[in-house]
């Protein structure tokens, strides 16, 4: 059996306490309060019904025992004191790409970190699926403090066996292992299939899968892109490789048209996934691997709040 590099022990063990320290810090000071605004109280399970009062919802009313007592009876929820979190994390190899200081996976790292702390200091259970084009790992979720530190650890340096991005599969597989309602963060840059003839597909398997588990689970899309994914610096001739297909294209970006062509292709396919996730009762927030993704999960945390409110 081959010794572990001590090297890249130490690397392991340094970057986990790193994002540790940082992410303890910003559940303390910045987001303090947000996440048990937006989400808790959410999680509810059936436990009696009872003979309509006025003032009562008319939603809440359960048309059936109305229908045989004579009388309009609604159903009673009690509000689960324990969310379960299920972070769904990219490690295809598109997430490897970063053109700034760190990758998206790192950054997906760092987000995810935030999350499972936060989760773990409101006394939440948090487990973590690692998927590709295939699941590559399902922990189950757990609240201890080293079950917090190992799904860190695994989003940073797991090996992945496959290199596309396949989604769906990891909705699909949430969907089959989590018995109770939970909250699932997809967290990927869902760069999917290229191939066109595949492509428009693949996004309807997709967007149907999502559509199934949203019936039973809390999902939230959280999308990380890369600058240089939305708009093509002017560099003259560049050679660019797909990190999973391995197919290579040269392009001349110092022509301003291609340059405002490619950011209109990407800005419309991003703005139309929104759409569809918005028509599925969805909620999503983007972010950039080169900026921090603090003021983005505020802004959703806020956004979620406000609309627990209304």
């Amino acid at each position: 059996m081959k010794e572990p590099d001590p090297n890249f022990t130490r690397e392991i063990l340094r970057k986990v306490k790193q994002i540790e320290i940082r992410s303890n810090r910003l559940v303390s000071e910045a987001l303090a309060g947000s996440y048990h605004s937006a989400f808790k109280g959410q999680g509810i399970d059936f436990e009696e019904v009872r003979e309509y009062q006025p003032g009562d919802e008319a939603r809440s009313i359960d048309w059936k025992v109305t229908a045989k007592m004579g009388v309009p009876f609604v159903k009673q929820y009690r509000e689960e004191r324990e969310l379960t979190i299920l972070l769904a994390v990219d490690i295809s190899r598109s997430t490897s790409f970063g053109s700034q200081s760190q990758s998206k996976r790192e950054k997906l790292a760092e987000l995810a970190a935030l999350l499972a702390f936060s989760a773990s200091k409101n006394g939440d259970k948090v487990g973590l699926l690692l998927f590709s084009d295939s699941v590559e790992l399902y922990l189950p979720p757990g609240k201890e403090q080293k079950h917090v530190l190992r799904i860190l650890r695994e989003i940073l340096f797991r090996e992945n066996s496959g290199n596309g991005t396949n989604p769906t599969e990891a909705v699909r597989f949430a969907n089959q292992v989590l018995k109770r309602r939970s909250v699932i963060f997809l967290l990927s840059d869902f760069i999917l299939a290229q191939n066109q003839k595949n492509e428009e597909s693949n996004d309807r398997i997709f967007l149907h899968q999502i559509s199934t588990i949203r019936r039973k689970h809390d999902l939230v899309c959280g999308r990380i892109y890369d600058p240089v994914e939305t708009k093509l610096p002017s560099v003259g001739l560049v050679d660019f490789e797909d990190s999973e297909t391995g197919q290579l294209i040269t392009l001349d970006t110092s022509q301003e048209p291609l340059r405002l062509a490619y950011g209109q292709m990407i800005e419309h396919k991003n703005n139309a996934f929104t759409r569809e996730l918005r028509r599925r009762g969805i909620d999503s927030f983007d972010f950039s691997s080169s900026t921090d993704y603090l003021s983005a999960l505020q802004h959703f945390f806020q956004m979620r709040q406000k609309r627990r409110i209304k």
